[in-house]
């Protein structure tokens, strides 16, 4: 009997880090389009969680885990800060929104 108990444990541990194991970050583009919803989303307020959950599902996901704004140099070799980021002065900012399936 607890041969049969462990062997269940071990399949629901199994299981379960395999869930956790489906989780993605997306990096946006926090662009203005005078709706202020980017906004919600690069603050990370609670405005900006039907925006980062519907991203998440249009991308076969279930739910938003998190939702933030990121400076370019947090994402290593993806976002070059001097280059194509900052058009006339002026720097995009990007959103990470974290996502689970």
């Amino acid at each position: 009997m607890k041969v049969i108990f462990a062997a269940l444990t071990a399949v629901f541990a199994v299981a379960s880090s395999a869930a956790w194991a489906d989780s993605r970050v997306f990096i946006v583009a926090n662009q203005s389009d005078g709706y202020g919803i980017d906004q919600c989303l690069a603050k990370g307020e609670k405005c900006g969680a039907p925006a980062a959950l519907s991203y998440c599902k249009s991308r076969s996901f279930t739910q938003a885990v998190s939702y933030r704004r990121v400076d370019p140099d947090e994402v290593t070799g993806s976002i070059s800060s001097s280059a194509g980021a900052c058009k006339g002065g002026k720097c995009d900012e990007f959103v990470a929104i974290t996502c689970n399936r």
